[in-house]
């Protein structure tokens, strides 16, 4: 700081997980800026080096935290510490270049929302979605990914607080780590995926997976407990990265969040409020098209013959659970076509000739299968 006087104001706070607002004191000091709840008690101290000036309606200064991985959100209104802030931390001044090129990418997305609902006027919802979920940019899948990430560990973790909600990283699952981590890669490279894929094992007994906006995966426990083999697995977290690969993540948010999506982001509240919470909510509830989730499981049968493993693995793990009474959990039977029409069309596609080859050997596939050995 320029000098050791310190300065405090109001200000409302947004953890980037819910769009609740919260009344906070921030004070300017040496090391940073305190962040306080009404009660006095030190929330946070945000670095003068990290924090990251957001675009903001006039006479408001919105701040967060770079190279964070939470959307929180500071918005001050009081010109005061506003300043104080500004004297301490002269990077962040609102006047510089990168923030006017903020406001030119404000602009553009402005133009780009009023577009966009011309064209929804025109096209309907459905169909706008599906344009615009084509030249969506990555960096606001990320964002979405991220939320999403945050949102469904908030709502799948439901374990003691001493038991990690990831499995892998316990002492006797470092083998099933690995050989998890294995079989991902090789499934993203059969596939030809070329955005990076964060995928996890979590302590959840459903046989399911799940994958969200920006190459988020997640492979419940009882899908490893339920699957006879690999190529089962496999066929599941395939299907999955079809939807990642045809962005059906953000296509479902587009429909059932869009409009609020749309004038989030217009308004320039997309970046650390309701709209991507709103989102994110979405990502966990979506249903997908009888047409997506078929073109998922096509990607699937292409994706395990390009790796000459057995491509009717899927068709084989869909008819087993179908089979069972209430099947719970799992979302891959919900809202798709028919199981009958499923595995009549994936064994179309891959004649009984083909046999393939199992992904991992019998030693890593066991060591999959323990990979939440602890903590149980």
């Amino acid at each position: 700081m320029a000098d050791d006087k310190i300065r405090s104001g109001p200000a409302i706070y947004f953890d980037g997980v819910t769009s609740a607002q919260h009344a906070v004191t921030v004070t300017c000091v040496p090391r940073g800026l305190e962040i306080s709840d009404t009660g006095g008690k030190l929330m946070a101290v945000w670095p003068y080096d990290r924090l990251s000036h957001r675009n903001a309606p006039a006479r408001l200064f919105r701040l967060g935290l770079r190279d964070s991985d939470r959307l929180e959100r500071i918005e001050i209104a009081d010109h005061d510490i506003a300043e104080a802030i500004e004297m301490a931390c002269p990077d962040i001044d609102r006047g510089d270049a990168k923030d006017r090129a903020e406001r030119r990418g404000a602009v553009g997305w402005s133009l780009a929302a009023v577009a966009s609902l011309l064209l929804m006027a025109f096209y309907g919802l459905p169909q706008f979605a599906d344009e615009l979920a084509r030249v969506l940019p990555y960096q606001i899948e990320q964002s979405l990914g991220r939320a999403g990430d945050i949102r469904f560990r908030t709502t799948f973790d439901i374990g003691p607080p001493e038991r990690p909600f990831e499995c892998g990283d316990g002492p006797d699952e470092a083998n099933g780590k690995a050989a998890f981590d294995k079989l991902i890669g090789r499934i993203a490279d059969g596939a030809g995926l070329t955005i990076p894929i964060q995928a996890a094992v979590v302590r959840r007994d459903e046989p399911n997976a799940y994958a969200l906006a920006g190459g988020h995966v997640y492979v419940l426990r009882g899908l490893l407990e339920t699957a006879k083999d690999v190529d089962e697995v496999a066929a599941i977290v395939a299907h999955e990265l079809g939807h990642v690969a045809n962005r059906d993540g953000s296509r479902s948010v587009l429909q059932s969040a869009g409009l609020s999506l749309i004038f989030g982001m217009l308004l320039g509240d997309f970046i650390g409020g309701a709209a991507v919470v709103g989102a994110a909510q979405s990502l966990l509830t979506a249903r997908f098209s009888r047409s997506r989730e078929t073109a998922a499981d096509d990607f699937a049968v292409r994706t395990l013959q390009e790796l000459k493993a057995n491509p009717r693995a899927l068709a084989t793990f869909l008819e087993r659970v179908a089979t069972r009474p209430k099947p719970q959990g799992m979302s891959i039977l919900l809202g798709h076509p028919s199981v009958r029409e499923r595995v009549a069309r994936i064994k179309t596609m891959a004649p009984a000739s083909e046999e393939g080859q199992p992904l991992l050997d019998d030693a890593e596939w066991q060591a999959l299968k323990q990979i939440c050995v602890d903590h149980r």
